[in-house]
């Protein structure tokens, strides 16, 4: 049994390196974020979600794939979300909302044909601070680990493209889904470079139990959400 268990086990393993890249690959993406959404600090207000007002970002990625079986990819997302809540009093936001997200992925290409199918882990880093009407800054200063998943088709000789994109976390006090899903044009496909327009949504919902700040424990709830354009680059 032992020995049936360790060649299932290398059996899977040398899987998922055969769908790795056939040589070193880099794919670059920037896009423009439109988002609006919600925030909540249940804790200081006792009330419900106030509207964002609708705002955008470039929000870029960048990863290297390699041929080296069992060795998994390596992935970089960042993006800065900038917003304040319609809600104002005396001509100043309710909340004045400024965020870093940096995700550093580790993930397989399990499938890498006219389905593309990628797994993996990684991290997900949260920094800023959210501005209140009392001049008071709550830090946000998080890293939570991350589930990783993404599955895409080519429609062969047409150039199209359709992808989703998920990261997962539910750890300790900090919930994070991440989804977006996202159509391609590649007008540029030859041996040396691919080159893609893109068009797509993308949802971003944090959540923040008894976070604590300033010797302050608050419930804190954000939720970034619009369509974003962009460009995307394979080497």
């Amino acid at each position: 049994m032992q020995k049936l268990k360790l060649s299932l086990l290398a059996a899977a393993l040398g899987y998922c390196g055969v769908a790795q890249a056939d040589v070193v690959a880099v794919k670059a993406d920037a896009s423009y974020w439109a988002y609006d959404g919600q925030a909540n600090m249940a804790a200081q207000t006792g009330v419900d979600d106030y509207d964002l007002e609708r705002d955008g970002s470039t929000q870029v990625s960048l990863a290297i794939e390699h041929p080296v079986p069992l060795i998994p990819n390596a992935k970089l997302r960042y993006v800065n979300l900038n917003a304040q809540t319609e809600n104002q009093v005396l001509n100043q936001p309710i909340y004045d909302l400024d965020i870093d997200q940096t995700d550093f992925i580790l993930y397989y290409e399990i499938l890498d044909n006219v389905v593309d199918a990628d797994i993996g882990i990684g991290a997900s880093k949260l920094s800023g601070d959210v501005k209140t009407l009392a001049l008071a800054n709550t830090k946000i200063d998080e890293t939570v680990p991350v589930i990783y998943g993404a599955a895409g088709v080519k429609l062969p000789l047409t150039g199209l493209s359709a992808k989703a994109e998920l990261l997962y976390s539910n750890y300790e006090d900090t919930q994070l889904t991440d989804a977006k899903a996202e159509l391609q044009y590649n007008f540029v496909d030859n041996l040396l470079v691919d080159v893609g327009l893109k068009a797509g949504y993308r949802i971003l919902d944090i959540q923040f139990d008894d976070y604590e700040s300033n010797n302050l424990k608050n419930d804190l709830s954000f939720e970034f959400k619009g369509p974003y354009i962009g460009v995307d680059i394979h080497f």
